[in-house]
């Protein structure tokens, strides 16, 4: 949409990097869009943790942990002086986004995040690849529907949900304190990575 372009315009990737003030990254996105591959590669440049939320959520046998200690935890992490912290929780979210310098957000267009998860998905599963604190995905949730079972599923239905979401916070005046970068392409990934030192 013509909103859309004209917010991704004013939220240039350029604008951020190189500033001193990148210490503090939230990366967000739907499943699928290469938050964890980014934010990897970003914290290894900016010599700071990498924290995936999704690692700390989920307990073996994909237990939730406990709401109040999901929220020590990541407030603990949040505390440091640098970080970059990876997921979508709205659970946590606020605690993130007061210390966070920057916003990464990765809006891929739903197509290709479909693609990607799809594969990933079959490769992990036939790979018995372990995720977190002993959880793998299981053949049965490629085939379900349910957005509770399914990461691609969920992926799908929350697109446009993550897109309004990210697109109305980063006009909130109460994330004044943060830098908002919208990435929609693969490119833009590659050189928002590559113009930070």
């Amino acid at each position: 949409s013509s909103r859309h372009r004209q917010f991704a315009a004013h939220r240039r990737v350029g604008a951020l990097v190189g500033s001193p003030l990148v210490r503090r990254v939230s990366m967000v996105g739907v499943s699928g869009a290469g938050k964890s591959t980014l934010g990897k590669d970003l914290a290894a440049r900016l010599a700071v943790p990498h924290v995936e939320l999704d690692a700390i959520f989920h307990q073996p046998d994909w237990a939730p942990l406990p709401a109040e200690q999901f929220r020590d935890r990541v407030s603990a992490i949040a505390s440091g002086d640098g970080w970059v912290i990876d997921g979508n929780y709205s659970a946590v979210l606020p605690l993130v986004w007061a210390r966070a310098d920057t916003v990464v957000w990765l809006d891929l267009p739903r197509r290709q995040v479909m693609r990607r998860l799809i594969w990933r998905s079959v490769r992990r599963v036939a790979g018995r690849t372990e995720l977190w604190n002993g959880n793998r995905e299981r053949w049965r949730n490629l085939f379900s529907w349910e957005e509770q079972e399914s990461v691609i599923s969920w992926a799908w239905h929350h697109h446009p949900i993550y897109r309004d979401r990210y697109a109305a916070a980063a006009r909130d005046p109460e994330h004044a304190h943060i830098t908002f970068a919208r990435i929609t392409t693969s490119a833009q990934a590659r050189q928002f990575l590559g113009s930070v030192r």
